[in-house]
C-alpha cells in the first residue's frame, strides 16, 4: 500500500492530520469522462479528517469529483480525485481529499500532530475515569519515562 503524501511539495511532518489504517466500506459514484454516471463498492486503506486512500477498481481522472457514500453510517460526502496510484497486479490506489476537514465521516478520532500521554487532555481523561477495583492497586512503573 502506498502511503505517498497526496501534497506535493509536503513533507510528511506537514500533514494536517494524522494518517490510520481503517478500512471503510464505501459506495463510490461520479461521472465517467463519456458523461455515464458509474458506482462501486470500494474500501479505504487509510483514512484523515482530510480524505483518505480508496481501493477501487474504475478509471478516474486527478481532479474529478466523487461521492463517497459510508456505508456503514449511510452518510455522504463530495471529494476531490488527488492521487492515483497503479500497483502492478493489485487494486488502484485512489488518494481522495475532501472539500472540507470533516474527521467525523470517517467516525475516528484524530488527535493532534502533538498529542502524547503527557498532554494536559490525557491527564484530565485519567482523571475523570471512577475508581473503580483496579483504583486500589498499587501503581507500577511509568509507562513513559524522560
Amino acid at each position: 500500500m502506498s502511503t505517498t503524501n497526496p501534497r506535493p511539495g509536503a513533507s510528511a511532518s506537514q500533514r494536517r492530520s494524522q494518517r490510520i489504517l481503517l478500512s471503510v466500506p464505501l459506495l463510490v459514484t461520479g461521472m465517467r469522462a463519456n458523461g455515464f454516471q458509474f458506482s462501486e463498492t470500494a474500501t479505504t486503506a487509510v483514512v484523515n479528517a482530510n480524505g483518505g486512500l480508496l481501493l477501487m477498481h474504475e478509471m478516474v481522472l486527478l481532479g474529478q469529483v466523487l461521492t463517497l457514500h459510508n456505508l456503514a453510517t449511510k452518510e455522504e460526502i463530495l471529494c476531490t480525485v488527488i492521487d492515483i496510484n497503479t500497483v502492478p497486479n493489485g487494486v488502484p490506489e485512489v488518494g481522495v481529499e475532501f472539500a472540507e476537514s470533516c474527521p467525523r465521516f470517517w467516525r475516528v478520532f484524530f488527535p493532534p500532530a502533538d498529542w502524547t500521554t503527557r498532554s494536559a487532555e490525557a491527564k484530565r481523561m485519567v482523571q475523570a475515569k471512577a475508581p473503580g477495583p483496579a483504583a486500589t492497586k498499587p501503581a507500577g512503573p511509568p509507562l513513559v519515562k524522560k
